[in-house]
């Protein structure tokens, strides 16, 4: 009886609503699989104490399980990265929670050492591959501000899902049986449904396939700037971050003082979890910011959290929690900053590669530092080299705060802005004017101005 008749403009209309509701399933399955393969990196962290005891590893074997991760991640990243963009994001998604399976089923079936590093090693290769595929997967959006919203979910779901792994592992260890089994279980089960979600998309027009085969991310030599300050503010971001993750569990464990809530799971895992909560939280404003307010706002920060550790060193749990709170703060704007930093900037056609190089340098900032402290700790205690690794990494907050301030003005003054002349300065000898004819050279001598110059002009 009534005909409604759709215009060109409307955004409703029947044509673009499978298309909108297919970006949906796209974001949210790219969400879904970040979250889950995040959390399960980070199951083992609350655990490591009593991985420890149970196995009689050293503080070296402990710190190489979980620096492990940050190795096998590292080639995955250079590996997968441009493969997302080649191949598409699905394939890429369903080998990566494939891999993932494998790492979580090594924990639960832990009997050594050997099962914990073959198990990290799985799923640094999981996060690693998937990092790039599913921020593609959530960053295809065809607006620049729609870009930055993505980037800005993209990297709030990773350190989510970084988050909810330390918590769920500390409460079900605490409270739960087989405290070295059952996260794991767990965590298979989420990924079979991950396993499904990502198979649905498996006809989408999004996964595009081209002839792929790795090789070494090109960052375009337009963007190299950004890159450069917004890698090594990430990787002093995730230096904190992972200072947590890895070594300060043992710390709490073994300093109680008389205070047993610090060596329970549960504890741990929230203090951990605090890290990242804090972050999620301050991600948030990383777009009114701007990327490179928020880069600044978030190394002051994590230099203050990095000073409050090395004083520390896990002996206090007061300070301990104190920098837990400042370095997730820090953590969140200088690691989103950083990644949104990067996304204004990057190709659509380089954005895989350009992320997962990016991503190398976070994962290389979670895991290098807990490598030279279990290195150092051949020669002396594990607070020490803890507070040796922190105060050097304190000191590098400074340069990367240069890097940001300098590609920030140089971004202000525009392209081209520094070689223009001012008409009313003598230019140096041999500077040609800007859109002058010919490129002729300015004569030297005083400049008038072309007004007084036509007022003592001689009538002849």
């Amino acid at each position: 009886m009534f005909a409604k008749h759709w215009s060109a403009t409307d955004t409703h209309a029947p044509s673009d609503r499978p298309r909108a509701a297919e970006r949906s399933r796209e974001v949210a399955t790219g969400v879904y699989v970040l979250v889950v393969l995040t959390a399960g990196a980070y199951l083992p962290s609350p655990l490591y104490p009593g991985y420890q005891q149970a196995f009689g590893a050293d503080d070296l074997v402990m710190t190489l399980t979980y620096a492990t991760f940050a190795l096998v991640s590292a080639p995955a990243l250079l590996l997968f990265g441009p493969a997302s963009d080649a191949l598409g994001p699905v394939p890429v998604l369903r080998m990566s929670v494939a891999v993932a399976a494998v790492g979580s089923a090594c924990f639960a079936l832990a009997s050594g050492p050997v099962w914990l590093i073959a198990g990290r090693a799985a799923q640094g290769l999981a996060l690693g591959a998937a990092t790039g595929a599913a921020g593609a997967l959530i960053s295809a959006r065809g607006s620049a501000s729609g870009g930055r919203q993505a980037t800005v979910l993209a990297s709030t779901a990773f350190v989510a899902g970084t988050a909810a792994g330390p918590i769920a592992a500390g409460l079900l260890a605490e409270y739960a049986p087989a405290p070295h089994t059952l996260p794991f279980a767990l965590h298979l089960a989420l990924l079979w449904v991950g396993w499904r979600r990502v198979s649905a998309l498996a006809g989408t027009p999004g996964s595009r396939m081209r002839r792929w085969r790795p090789t070494r991310p090109q960052i375009p030599a337009a963007i190299r700037p950004h890159f450069t300050a917004a890698a090594l503010t990430g990787f002093l971001a995730w230096t904190a971050a992972g200072l947590f993750l890895s070594v300060i569990p043992a710390l709490l464990d073994r300093a109680d003082h008389g205070h047993a809530d610090q060596s329970n799971p549960a504890v741990i895992g929230g203090v951990l979890g605090t890290v990242l909560i804090c972050s999620v939280i301050t991600q948030r404003p990383v777009t009114a910011l701007g990327a490179w307010n928020a880069q600044l706002a978030g190394l002051a920060a994590v230099f203050a959290s990095l000073v409050l550790l090395a004083l520390s060193a896990g002996g206090s749990m007061a300070l301990t929690l104190a920098a837990a709170v400042v370095a997730g703060a820090g953590h969140g704007l200088a690691y989103g900053g950083a990644a949104a930093a990067v996304e204004e900037a990057v190709p659509e056609d380089r954005r895989g590669a350009v992320t997962g190089a990016l991503y190398l340098a976070f994962y290389l900032g979670a895991g290098l530092p807990a490598i030279a402290i279990g290195l150092i700790t051949l020669a002396t205690p594990l607070a020490t080299a803890t507070t040796w690794v922190t105060a050097a990494a304190a000191l590098l907050v400074p340069v990367a705060a240069a890097a940001v301030v300098s590609v920030r003005r140089v971004r202000r003054r525009g392209p081209g802005s520094a070689v223009t002349p001012s008409p009313w300065r003598r230019p140096r000898p041999g500077l040609l004017l800007r859109g002058g004819p010919h490129g002729r050279r300015r004569p030297r001598g005083r400049i008038r101005p072309p007004s007084a110059a036509r007022g003592r002009r001689r009538c002849r």
